[in-house]
């Protein structure tokens, strides 16, 4: 068994990031562990998780920038910001390819977000997403962050898909909204991927079924100096 080390997660929808952990302790048979980034139960995709040791370097890998592929859905705005919430806004506006581009574009490069209501981010020690559940709302303080790029991968209204390379700390639920809303519409997200976390790619990624069927699930935890 490795004193350090850390297996790139391919994490399935439905999971939270913390149902990861708690999963990968069963099968590695270890408790000290830490992801560097949470995902959404809705999300899919890299996870990286530091083992023994390797959890020192958390910190220094959750500041990594990330890359998404998230799937949009037009003509609604919903309470999480994401396809498992409550419809609140409808538009019958039909944007074109050109609008959605171009009202990208203005989100590129230095911008500040406010957190959404449906976040893991914590104010006065409570997570937001327990106040949104008991239906209260409280100021949140923008965030500065930096999107790198976005590009569009597919186009057929009411669907988009897009591709987002962003620093940490990026809501990709809030700025579908915003760029939606600067489009003249209301979008929500209805997939997200995360293709790459700093230099962790989807490519080296492992299912829960790879490891559950390796002789040896250590063989896949990549060994790491601390």
């Amino acid at each position: 068994m490795l004193d350090a080390g850390i297996i790139v997660m391919d994490k399935p929808s439905g999971f939270t990031s913390f149902d990861v952990i708690g999963k990968l302790r069963g099968i590695l048979h270890t408790r000290k562990m830490g992801h560097t980034g949470t995902l959404d139960p809705i999300a899919t995709g890299v996870l990286v998780v530091c083992v023994g040791r390797a959890t020192k370097l958390v910190s220094k890998l959750t500041a990594e920038d990330k890359i998404y592929e998230a799937g949009i859905l037009f003509g609604e705005k919903r309470d999480t910001g994401d396809i498992t919430g409550k419809v609140i806004e409808t538009s019958d506006r039909e944007i074109t390819a050109g609008e959605l581009n171009e009202a990208a574009a203005a989100f590129t490069g230095d911008i500040d977000q406010i957190p959404p209501m449906y976040s893991a981010k914590k104010v006065n020690g409570k997570r937001l997403y327990e106040y949104a559940r008991e239906g209260i709302e409280v100021e949140r303080e923008p965030e500065h962050i930096h999107i790198f790029t976005i590009e569009l991968l597919d186009f057929s209204y009411p669907h988009a898909k897009i591709l987002v390379h962003c620093s940490k700390g990026t809501y990709i639920r809030t700025l579908i909204e915003d760029i939606s809303e600067k489009a003249g519409t209301y979008g929500t997200m209805e997939s997200l991927r995360r293709l790459k976390n700093g230099d962790f790619s989807i490519d080296e990624a492992v299912t829960f079924e790879e490891l559950e069927a390796a002789e040896d699930p250590w063989e896949l935890v990549h060994p790491v100096e601390v």
